[in-house]
């Protein structure tokens, strides 16, 4: 093993040290990740059933939603029981395989969030630029096919990130300053050439993030210009607050994901190394645990399924009117 045999070039595992510098609060840290992983496990897991039981959910708007949902519980439940064993236990080994497996599953979980999120507002922009072909635009097949695709994104580029770090040798220690297994910290802790693992990290971080966002922008520009358009001011404030949860999703995601981002890559003598593993955790985890408290809060239809749920058959829901593909989805 690494750790004990400099001439291995393969450790059979690796030790996740956590938080450098805060191993004394590790029990107090993980309490709020405990909290959040719950959350977001019971959040989303609840607007799932919801979706899927509820006929005046069975939209396109909420088919992405529960798409988003099931990949930020999947996304949180691959590091955080992990994690947890490693703050309350010291259970810290990892096996190498094991730790390829996560750090692939993580980055793919991520770059596939970041797609739902462009499709989601791909759905927004048709809603309200091309309400009347709202319907014949976003059918079943189509929202399966634009999953299914985000999903083979991600799977074929991030799967080269497990075959570059593979074929790292490592020898000189098997110890990673991290709470999960993230890329580049596996590679950095190689004593051979990661600059290939550092160029094609980069170049799915453009391919994926910088894609996204582009689509996004472009969307809400098309949006803005349909919503100022309208002459009244009450039709205005309804086409825009369908975006609002949306938004606030968009803000979630992305703002702890630049931080990361550009931290790792420019501030890296200037900023703590506790302070970017915090920040990478609360990247993994707020989203997933906040994204149903908003989508909770800010949208009509999952509140009335929320409270029809909490009362049983005293409250129903209003059945969507076929009418209503004409006006705003």
């Amino acid at each position: 093993m690494c750790g004990e045999n400099s001439s291995s070039l393969a450790p059979g595992f690796f030790v996740l040290n956590g938080i450098p510098g805060l191993e004394a609060a590790h029990t107090w840290i993980a309490l709020p990740f405990c909290f959040m992983y719950i959350t977001a496990v019971l959040g989303n897991c609840g607007l799932i059933y919801l979706i899927s039981h509820e006929e005046a959910l069975h939209r396109p708007m909420y088919y992405f939603l529960a798409l988003l949902s099931f990949t930020d519980v999947t996304l949180c439940t691959t590091t955080v029981p992990n994690m947890l064993c490693i703050f309350w236990f010291n259970l810290k080994e990892i096996h190498f395989n094991a730790c390829l497996a996560q750090m692939f599953f993580v980055h793919m979980l991520t770059g596939m969030e970041s797609g739902v999120l462009m499709l989601m507002a791909l759905d927004r922009y048709v809603a309200i630029c091309h309400p009347l072909r709202y319907s014949t635009i976003l059918t079943n097949p189509v929202i399966t096919k634009a999953g299914l695709a985000t999903f083979l994104r991600g799977v074929l580029l991030i799967l080269p990130f497990t075959f570059l770090t593979k074929r790292l040798p490592y020898c000189r220690s098997n110890f990673i300053p991290h709470t999960y297994c993230d890329h580049m910290s596996v590679a950095k802790v190689s004593c051979g050439n990661f600059k290939v693992n550092a160029i094609y990290g980069l170049m799915v971080a453009l391919l994926i993030g910088v894609f996204d966002i582009c689509c996004i922008s472009v969307s809400y520009t098309m949006i803005l210009r349909a919503v100022v358009s309208l002459s009244s001011a009450d039709a205005r404030h309804k086409a825009f607050s369908t975006c609002t949860s949306h938004i606030c999703a968009i803000v979630i995601t992305y703002v702890p994901a630049f931080f990361t981002f550009f931290a790792h890559r420019f501030g890296g003598h200037n900023i703590p190394h506790h302070i970017h593993i915090i920040v990478a955790n609360i990247y993994l985890l707020l989203p997933p645990t906040m994204n149903p408290i908003v989508y909770g809060v800010k949208t009509k239809q999952i509140r009335e399924g929320v409270i029809k749920f909490l009362l049983g058959d005293r409250l129903s829901l209003p059945k969507t009117n076929k009418s209503s593909n004409r006006h705003i989805v």
